[in-house]
């Protein structure tokens, strides 16, 4: 039984990789692509690690998921906002379809940079 629910984690982790690489391929402009990749991907890694967990159970192999669990979790949407945000300082058009930009109100506020 705990092999089958590590099993169905493995299977559900690698479909949100999946997800995350079709978004990477698929949507129109790199802010989706970067929030599609970063959401995903950070779910779907997860999941393959809870799976490692499960089958193992040793200790040490939890403990070294865990924390490569953490440091994703809290580094995923730090690189994901630098990245977003230098590419937007770099001039890299918004998709037609956006709305809202955040950035402007934030660039004219601060001032724009040197």
């Amino acid at each position: 039984m705990i092999d089958a629910f590590a099993g169905f984690m493995m299977i559900a982790g690698s479909l949100f990789i999946f997800i995350a690489a079709l978004g990477v391929l698929r949507m129109p402009e790199i802010y989706v692509r970067i929030h599609s990749s970063t959401k995903a991907g950070t779910l779907g890694l997860g999941l393959i690690l809870l799976s490692v967990t499960i089958h193992f159970q040793d200790f040490g192999i939890t403990i070294r998921a865990a924390v490569t669990t953490i440091f994703v979790v809290l580094t995923a949407p730090v690189a994901a906002h630098v990245i977003g945000r230098a590419a937007y300082r770099t001039g890299i058009p918004l998709w037609h379809g956006t709305i809202i930009d955040e950035l402007k109100s934030d660039e004219t506020a601060v001032g724009s940079p040197d």
